[in-house]
């Protein structure tokens, strides 16, 4: 599974996307992790948790939203959940519903904009009545009322992409936005002042993958430009992207790949003009998905992925040039049952320390809980 690709420097048409720089092998110095604390965060351990992101407030708060209210990884009861934490992740709130749609309510994203507006993002599936209840496969008795809470026609209306809005700090939010495209973790701040989605249209016929972008603060959306597929690839094997900008203003984008070439691999991508074209995306060299990008303090990126083969588990890597190159895999958690993990999100804490949340399912329970570690680096 080691592939390189050595690129050269240069620019293509447009539509054929850029040439990526050339990415070097692996000459960073590798760092490791030490891990202080992991322990489980969510608070009903009736319900199946998944898919949640971590943001960090500019006055401190951290904040994390997912699907909660679940049974399983695939039912009709998702809802996006919230919790906050006022000590670095010690205690959290009870959880607050903020978006139980009648149909299902998956991937959570959160993000505190540059203005202090907070933005939650969502989609919503049918993939239990498809996967389930019209394949004959045997489910829970009480997903018929609920489907039947609505007509066909009505749950296929429900489809879509969506973001929900707060002013106030989270005390209210909006109705539902369309977003155009969704990824597990959300949009990211540009420092123009954008809101920029890297993402993926789930509910169209052609499923492009490209970036979306909002110049009203997340209240509303446009397209902005397609990312190109490699030679050989299927755009629609592409899946769950993040988009991170770094000090220069160089936008990295990680997308979950799924074509034959570097499966199940993270591929990357990058925009040196604000997003408006996209070099080919390449291989890193990283096995595991789907990456989060945290941008540090310091300049680096770090990226947090699942890594869903023994020792399952979830794991991040350094970049000390804008993602040119990144360091070996630090290890951030080993002690998964099976692949139902992962998703992790990162934030940077005081003290030179960072906080990861992902979802995991438990040895002793089918119910997938929410999962927390605190952690830092050593030379």
């Amino acid at each position: 599974m080691q592939r390189r690709r050595f690129v050269k420097n240069g620019l293509l048409g447009a539509s054929a996307g850029l040439v990526p720089a050339v990415f070097t092998s692996r000459t960073q110095a590798a760092p490791a992790a030490k891990v202080h604390e992991i322990k489980t965060i969510s608070q009903e351990p009736e319900y199946y948790c998944g898919w949640p992101t971590v943001a960090r407030r500019s006055n401190g708060e951290l904040l994390v939203s997912w699907s909660g209210g679940r049974e399983s990884h695939v039912c009709p009861f998702g809802r996006v959940e919230m919790m906050r934490s006022h000590d670095d992740g010690a205690t959290w709130t009870w959880p607050r519903v903020l978006l139980d749609g009648p149909i299902d309510d998956r991937d959570s994203g959160v993000l505190e904009t540059a203005t202090g507006s907070l933005l939650v993002t969502t989609f919503t599936s049918l993939a239990y009545e498809e996967r389930y209840m019209k394949a004959g496969k045997p489910y829970s008795p009480n997903w018929e009322a609920a489907n039947n809470r609505l007509t066909a026609e009505q749950r296929q209306a429900e489809l879509g992409q969506w973001a929900i809005r707060s002013t106030d700090g989270g005390i209210s939010w909006s109705a539902r936005i369309p977003t155009l495209v969704n990824s597990p973790h959300g949009p990211c701040q540009l420092a123009d002042g954008r809101l920029l989605y890297a993402g993926k249209e789930l509910w169209t016929e052609e499923k492009r993958i490209g970036v979306a972008e909002s110049t009203d603060d997340g209240q509303t959306w446009t397209w902005l430009a397609a990312i190109p597929a490699r030679e050989g690839d299927t755009v629609t094997n592409y899946h769950e992207l993040h988009a991170a900008e770094l000090p220069s203003g160089r936008i990295v984008v990680h997308i979950r790949n799924h074509n034959q070439t570097n499966h199940r691999e993270t591929l990357q991508t990058e925009s040196e003009d604000g997003g408006k074209t996209w070099t080919v995306p390449h291989s890193i060299d990283v096995w595991g998905l789907p990456s989060f990008l945290t941008p540090l303090s310091d300049g680096r990126l770090l990226m947090s992925y699942g890594y869903r083969r023994e020792p399952h588990g979830n794991q991040a890597r350094i970049s000390e040039d804008e993602g040119r190159s990144w360091s070996a895999p630090l290890t951030i958690s080993s002690d998964g049952a099976n692949g139902d993990l992962g998703y992790p999100s990162t934030v940077e804490l005081a003290g030179q320390k960072f906080l990861t949340v992902w979802y995991e399912q438990r040895p002793d329970s089918p119910k997938a809980v929410l999962r927390q570690a605190v952690w830092s680096l050593e030379s």
